[in-house]
């Protein structure tokens, strides 16, 4: 592993790295630090000029920048120390920052599933019932939905993580992995898993399942309304309206997806997708394919036109 070492504590894993069997430490430190700097100026931008700009003040904007916030965090927890991994050649990790790793990817990768489903009720609301909006989106809704996408993914990371750490693990301490993730570490279990299997089957079904059906249903229900009106105006309002959470929903949920059904070989390759890329897409897809961020910038950047 080109002259990374082995040498561990009792306690201490070893992180083979992203693509590990690839001799180019260089190049892969130049590619995840660039994808870095695009998600930290992509995301810091949209919060700012969410902030900024009082037209931007609404719900639909005000869930826009909460999707930015976790964006920002989930490639903040990850994408930095797996850079100055390949920098300085170290592959270790310690067991508590392990389970800090767990207890962040586990809690922001939740609050995500739960936050699009929100924004996907929001574009629902504003669609289906636009005379309801004020009352049915007012902020204390707003708020409440946001708080429970925040707090309840915390409660649900912190079981599995105490349940994964107690685990027994085996002599080799090899995770095939850039970071430490749960069904990584269950591969290094000298137990029987397949209880603790179903609950993750059932915590699947609650932030991944659920989330996607009331996408569906919100985007099937607008779908049905617009084609009731019968205007072309109307239609292309609401596609553009619902066209970059639409993509942002299909980047992720494609990839979660694509997560439960991979193999082995392909764990790493995914993985980039829902740690670096899709963080680092997100806030590209909202700033140019909407009207009123795009406005913002260009009034901040001097260009109003």
């Amino acid at each position: 592993m080109w002259g990374w070492t082995n040498l561990t504590t009792g306690t201490d894993f070893v992180l083979l790295g992203l693509f590990y069997h690839i001799q180019a430490p260089s190049i892969l430190f130049s590619f995840i630090f660039l994808v870095f700097l695009v998600t930290l100026v992509g995301n810091v931008m949209i919060i700012i000029l969410i902030w900024i700009d009082a037209q931007l003040h609404t719900p639909m904007y005000f869930l826009l920048s909460q999707l930015s916030t976790m964006d920002l965090l989930i490639s903040s927890t990850f994408v930095p120390r797996t850079a100055t991994d390949y920098l300085f050649g170290k592959n270790t990790i310690s067991f508590i920052n392990c389970g800090i790793q767990l207890f962040l990817f586990t809690t922001l990768f939740g609050a995500e599933c739960l936050l699009l489903a929100v924004m996907a009720y929001d574009r629902y609301v504003a669609i289906c019932h636009p005379l309801h909006y004020s009352v049915l989106m007012r902020p204390t809704v707003c708020a409440f939905l946001v708080a429970g996408s925040w707090l309840s993914s915390p409660l649900n990371a912190l079981g599995h993580v105490i349940y994964t750490l107690k685990l027994p693990y085996c002599g080799s301490r090899e995770i095939h992995h850039f970071f430490c993730e749960i069904p990584a570490l269950l591969k290094l279990v000298c137990a029987d898993t397949s209880h603790y299997e179903n609950v993750l089957y059932v915590s699947g079904v609650v932030f991944l399942l659920l989330p996607i059906s009331a996408i569906v249903a919100s985007y099937g229900q607008i779908l049905s309304t617009v084609l009731r009106l019968g205007s072309n105006v109307g239609m292309r309002k609401s596609l553009a309206t619902c066209s970059s959470h639409m993509i942002v929903v299909s980047l992720f949920y494609g990839t979660a997806i694509i997560k439960v059904y991979h193999t082995a070989e392909q764990d790493e390759v995914v993985s980039v997708f829902y740690t670096m890329l899709t963080p680092m897409l997100n806030p590209l897809i909202y700033s140019l394919r909407n009207k009123e961020v795009a406005r913002v910038l260009r009034k901040v950047l001097g260009n109003p036109a």
